[in-house]
């Protein structure tokens, strides 16, 4: 069935190309050629590859950061631009590199990585035009843990004046890098939803498991805490009671890059379209399982109905 538009909803932060082979069981030596079934690029991060599912499950989107004035900066804005991101918040860096990724996938899903950090390391609250945060409907920051300068108090305080205007803010992160986790705490007292892998959770809170990591985060001040556990699915933990543990759908796992990033995205819609959190948290769950079946971030996903069917052929299973 159609669905209403949502947004717009303003992706903050890290943008990367992707580059993935799969399968990839091992790196040949010396100058072997390994065959392997498929290779893709594709845009990524926690920005950009949210942007990108979030347009797919009916969204308006629009991308704010930085990229370099290269031709993996070339490729980025042209596909982000296919799949109707709005990129003109995109600064383009000239001398720096586009944050890039190569992904060796493994025949389990696992996805080793060699990156790139380039443009991203240099995003400032310059690169971030107010009017689109206060317009928002959600703003998403994707990786303010590598884009540390927009940890800055104009920015937060901008954050703060959409917030009381009725926006949302959520925030993922993309290392897994404890010094740069914990100087992300900054951001917590800004932000309604935190969505971070169970690493990442466990290395901002020096806590033991998900769920003192949850507490510890809900401390901090957000509304609510989604921690993502792989196979196991995830946990949601808000200010106002809400502990229960939301399971992973069983699918076919080809790759599992980016679901972390499609999880946002359901997550985001479904506020959007006046879900409660646990709701929400299903249909996030739902777009990461989508984008486990395919290769890269924006793989999977069809659209918004794609997901509610999965949802609805796993409550009837």
């Amino acid at each position: 069935m159609p669905h209403t538009r949502v947004g717009p909803v303003a992706a903050v932060g890290v943008h990367i190309v992707d580059v993935l082979a799969r399968p990839v069981e091992h790196i040949p030596e010396g100058q072997d050629t390994v065959l392997v079934e498929q290779i893709r690029i594709t845009a990524a991060g926690s920005a950009a590859g949210t942007a990108v599912d979030l347009v797919k499950l009916g969204a308006e989107v629009s991308c704010h950061g930085a990229i370099g004035d290269d031709e993996l900066g070339d490729f980025l804005l042209a596909v982000l631009g296919r799949h109707g991101v709005d990129t003109a918040g995109l600064a383009r860096r000239t001398g720096e590199q586009t944050a890039a990724s190569i992904l060796p996938i493994r025949p389990d899903g696992g996805r080793p990585s060699f990156h790139v950090p380039g443009a991203n390391l240099t995003v400032s609250p310059a690169d971030v035009a107010p009017e689109a945060v206060l317009r928002a409907k959600a703003v998403h920051l994707g990786g303010m843990d590598v884009t540390f300068g927009l940890n800055d108090p104009g920015f937060l305080a901008l954050l703060d004046r959409a917030r009381a205007g009725g926006t949302v803010v959520t925030m993922d992160l993309l290392s897994n890098m404890p010094d740069l986790l914990t100087a992300a705490k900054a951001f917590l007292p800004h932000v309604d939803y935190v969505l971070p892998n169970l690493e990442q959770a466990l290395a901002m809170t020096g806590a033991a498991d998900a769920e003192g990591a949850a507490e510890a985060l809900l401390a901090e001040g957000v509304r609510g805490v989604l921690i993502t556990l792989g196979g196991d699915g995830s946990l949601v933990a808000t200010a106002d009671g809400v502990r229960e543990r939301v399971p992973a759908l069983e699918v076919p796992v080809r790759d599992t890059t980016g679901c972390g990033d499609a999880y946002c995205a359901g997550f985001i819609v479904g506020l959007l379209h006046g879900r409660d959190v646990l709701t929400a948290a299903r249909w996030g769950t739902a777009a990461a399982a989508k984008t486990a079946t395919g290769l890269g971030s924006d793989a999977g996903i069809v659209g918004l109905d794609d997901i509610l069917a999965l949802l609805g052929e796993a409550a009837a299973s």
